[in-house]
């Protein structure tokens, strides 16, 4: 069975040595001292070990089950859930007015990596309520504040999203799911809805959907969108539970992975829904929950990628297979193990420095919520809108092929389900699709984010990595050359690929949206090209100064460097892609396919 250890040493440093969280001018950061993150992620991590993680295998191979329109979650999921709740981790991050713990983003998002990579279809259950209570806190009435969130924020009720219909996905101006207005102010909703994650289950009293339909008379596609709170169970108005809601589930999808979330068609047959925000701006504030989810899916692809690497090193260390060319390592036994063959340690390499990379930018984007959110800082939220789908699309398509990467190492045994590493491959899988699929994430990446404020927020992004360079430039001739060079380089095929699309996108839109995804890969190297620089910069400070634990700087060191010099170096392949344009992509004619 597989094993995960939440890597708190790492996120300590991350947070420590090269964020230096606590001295940040951010709400809240004050209090993130190293003892207080220290004993939460100590916790954290033994509640993902303990208790999250060998319930993984259960539910990927019981899944949930529907009996007489009741949905059952696999076992030991029911139990787990209560844990979680009487602990108070779905609040650790909202707000205390309404029962959470009030900490800042940044502390939620490492609790869910590592709760996440114990057990992702389990999380999924917390997580999306924690989004929907995000949209009901930014958009809802007081009435509806005081309504849901005491208990969703608890997750004595949990919450859901309803956007994808049989007949439409993406577009969802082609949805058909109506709201008829009632008399006493509330709406009627039909329609069905599908894929919808955590659509029903045993874990809560009550499930909070939250629909987007069609006021009838409204604007045509999706400008006539509204969104609607739609409970399972009515909720009366003194905050008891009362009658069923006119909303069913009609089956639960059989899926490649995330065996144990209830991925429900949901079936609503004129059920009672209470406009959310204004009506037709229902997107408005459907993006409050679904960029908050397309960050939370991010780290899904890390977190997945984490807990392969971890099983990996460990087979690579212990499996027996040949001899290493160099000469005998292993003379008491009759081979050496995987871990001393280049090409092993090429590929937990590439993991490793993938994996670590990506946890930097994430905490880093973390930190932008926490300052757009705390502080009203605008140019944060400019950036951190802007790095969203390169967050999203590089960190689910990266994550996922370090997954692969990782059943690699096992051979034969990668394949085969008593080893449990396709459990991670399968439910990697999804995170390149839901919350926007990652090809529509390059689209609004190029179509939409790069040219929003005038271009300002990609300016400030170049002037971030520029700055960082003159600030840190001469700080050793190594590091010059093995971190900043490879780095400036990188920030130069990016600008680039930007600068093609402003002389050519005009002309012809083909020559942005064909080198998009491209671009999205791009941008995402020369981010982890950062936050290899400024980790690189923090141990070598560390190891200068003398440090308790040189090793771990050490091992930093040696993980960035190869990350500049095998890694990196794909934005300049990304850039030749982009740079040929539409016509390699567009010339075949349909009849040709």
């Amino acid at each position: 069975m597989p094993s995960y250890t939440a890597p708190i040493a790492d996120v300590q440093f991350l947070l420590h040595d090269v964020f230096n969280v606590a001295e940040y001018d951010i709400p809240g950061y004050d209090q993130l001292e190293r003892d207080v993150t220290g004993a939460i992620l100590d916790e954290a991590g033994k509640i993902a070990s303990t208790l999250l993680q060998p319930l993984n295998q259960i539910g990927d191979t019981q899944g949930c089950r529907l009996d007489k329109g009741t949905v059952h979650t696999p076992d030991g999921f029911k139990e787990a859930f209560a844990e979680l709740r009487a602990g108070g981790w779905p609040g650790l991050d909202m707000p205390s007015e309404f029962g959470g713990q009030d900490m800042p983003s940044i502390v939620g998002t490492i609790v869910g990596e590592f709760f996440s990579a114990a057990n992702q279809a389990f999380t999924m259950y917390q997580g999306l309520t924690h989004g929907a209570a995000s949209a009901i806190l930014a958009h809802g009435t007081a009435a509806q504040k005081s309504t849901y969130l005491p208990q969703m924020i608890q997750c004595q009720w949990t919450g859901t999203m309803n956007l994808t219909e049989p007949h439409c996905g993406t577009d969802l101006g082609l949805m058909r799911t109506k709201a008829e207005p009632q008399d006493d102010g509330s709406y009627q909703i039909t329609g069905q809805k599908i894929f919808i994650s955590a659509g029903d289950h045993d874990l809560a009293e009550n499930v909070i959907h939250l629909v987007l339909a069609k006021i009838p008379g409204g604007p045509d596609g999706i400008k006539g969108v509204s969104l609607f709170i739609v409970p399972k169970l009515m909720v009366t108005p003194d905050g008891n539970l009362g009658a069923a809601n006119a909303v069913s589930v009609g089956n639960i999808e059989e899926k490649m992975g995330i065996h144990g979330n209830a991925t429900c068609v949901m079936n609503y047959d004129g059920a009672t829904g209470y406009l959310l925000g204004e009506a037709h701006k229902g997107m408005r504030a459907m993006f409050t929950m679904m960029n908050e989810a397309r960050l939370g899916v991010a780290m899904q692809g890390l977190a997945q990628a984490e807990a392969a690497y971890q099983n990996a090193v460990d087979y690579a260390k212990d499996r027996l297979q040949g001899r290493a060319v160099t000469g005998v390592e292993n003379p008491d036994g009759p081979a050496d193990p995987l871990i001393v063959h280049p090409d092993i340690r090429r590929n937990l390499m590439d993991q490793k420095s993938f994996i670590e990379g990506a946890r930097a930018f994430l905490l880093w984007g973390s930190t932008l919520i926490d300052r757009a959110h705390r502080d009203a800082d605008a140019s944060a939220e400019g950036l951190v809108s802007l790095l969203t789908p390169v967050l999203k699309g590089f960190l689910t398509d990266q994550g996922y092929d370090m997954t692969v990467q990782a059943q690699q190492v096992f051979g034969g045994h990668g394949y085969i389900e008593e080893w449990g590493m396709s459990q991670f491959t399968r439910d990697a899988r999804i995170a390149m699709i839901y919350e926007g699929a990652n090809g529509v994430q390059a689209l609004d990446l190029v179509g939409r984010k790069l040219g929003q404020d005038g271009g300002k927020h990609l300016l400030g992004f170049f002037e971030e990595v520029k700055s960082f360079c003159k600030d840190t430039a001469g700080l050793s001739e190594d590091y010059d050359e093995q971190f900043l060079t490879p780095l400036k380089s990188a920030s130069k095929d990016l600008q680039a690929a930007a600068q093609y699309f402003l002389q050519h996108g005009m002309q012809n839109p083909n020559h942005a949206l064909a080198g998009s995804y491209d671009f999205m890969h791009l941008f995402g190297h020369v981010c982890l090209g950062l936050m290899w620089a400024k980790m690189a910069k923090s141990a070598h400070n560390a190891l200068s100064e003398g440090c308790a634990d040189p090793a771990f700087y050490r091992a930093k060191l040696t993980t960035g460097r190869y990350y500049m010099a095998r890694r990196l170096p794909a934005t300049a392949l990304h850039l030749a892609r982009i740079q040929s344009g539409a016509e390699p992509v567009m010339a075949l004619s349909h009849s040709d396919f």
